[in-house]
């Protein structure tokens, strides 16, 4: 059963998936630290390349299934217009100021 973005536990993940699931660049920008970092199955990515390529232009969305480490570790099932749909892990660091300094995904 998936778990609507509002009932979230963390209060970064929930609005990470919000931006992500609104198209909401500005917004998902806002969340990160400035040196933000994020990997893709294992291998560290260029975060602005593989935002764009993956999320914003692509059309990503994603529908949270389960939620962990209090609410810090994600499955979701992540689709976008270049690979249509899949079930993904996520893991966020979060700041103490509630930014997000690295988020890793991946299939499941």
């Amino acid at each position: 059963m998936t778990i609507q973005p509002a009932k979230l536990s963390d209060p970064a993940v929930r609005a990470f998936v919000s931006a992500v699931n609104s198209h909401d660049r500005e917004r998902f920008l806002s969340l990160l630290a400035p040196d933000a970092t994020m990997a893709d199955d294992g291998s560290d990515r260029d975060l602005a390349e593989w935002i764009d390529g993956e999320i914003f232009s692509s059309h990503g969305h994603m529908e949270v299934d389960n939620e962990s480490r209090c609410g810090r570790r994600i499955l979701a099932r992540f689709r976008n217009d270049t690979w249509g749909e899949m079930r993904t892990k996520w893991t966020f660091t979060v700041e103490d100021d509630g930014r997000i300094s690295r988020f890793e995904t991946g299939q499941a």
